[in-house]
């Protein structure tokens, strides 16, 4: 049995109640129907920035009924700190996927970027540690790795960031990693590269190749 499986038997046999922001996105939308599929306790929040409703109503066909039960949606914003504390209440893990992943967008606006990378991120961090979350896994990014050339990419040794996005996602590493010594909240942070799976826009300015070659 391997490790994935064990970890599967754990969670069907003591389910757990999970939080997953942006979960109207095609990674949170993912994220949602594998714990719901495991008869997990799901809150999903999301403002639609970039979610879709119609990923929701996909989770649901694709569940069973009693599991769909199991799901409670938050229509909120990372933004508004009382709306992160009313997600995080009774929530044991958070997954962190909400935010705006826009290079571009960054670099015409980088203040809306820092409002929802920055700010939002620190209150749901808050809203984790006043809730005591027991770990909170976050959508970090390889644009952290900025202008280092070289190869294969190693996580101590990064260079300078190359956009406000960029900066963002390397606050939001700097402040989990001072929470976790500051409170003993346990943070993890994923540095997403190319990501693809079911439910990406393969129209997307950041969808990856593998959508584009399936589409066509």
């Amino acid at each position: 049995m391997t490790t994935f499986e064990q970890a599967k038997g754990r969670l069907l046999a003591q389910p757990r109640v999970w939080l997953i922001t942006g979960v109207a996105g095609f990674i949170g939308s993912n994220l949602a129907e594998s714990l719901l599929r495991l008869n997990q306790r799901v809150i999903g929040m999301d403002n639609f920035a970039t979610g879709k409703r119609l990923n929701l109503e996909q989770i649901k066909d694709a569940v069973q009924r009693k599991q769909w039960a199991q799901f409670t949606f938050i229509e909120g914003d990372i933004r508004d700190l009382r709306a992160c504390r009313c997600a995080c209440d009774g929530v044991q893990y958070v997954l962190h996927q909400a935010a705006l992943c826009s290079v571009p967008q960054s670099i015409e606006d980088p203040i809306h970027t820092n409002e929802s990378n920055v700010t939002g991120f620190l209150n749901m961090l808050v809203a984790a540690r006043d809730s005591r979350v027991r770990r909170f896994v976050y959508a970090a990014s390889c644009a952290t790795y900025g202008d280092r050339c070289a190869v294969p990419q190693i996580e101590e040794n990064i260079g300078n960031p190359l956009s406000p996005y960029a900066v963002s996602k390397y606050v939001d590493e700097l402040y989990a990693n001072v929470f976790s010594r500051c409170y003993a909240l346990e943070t993890i942070g994923l540095r997403y590269f190319n990501v693809f799976g079911p439910r990406q826009d393969p129209y997307g300015a950041y969808a990856a190749v593998i959508p584009k070659w399936m589409q066509r």
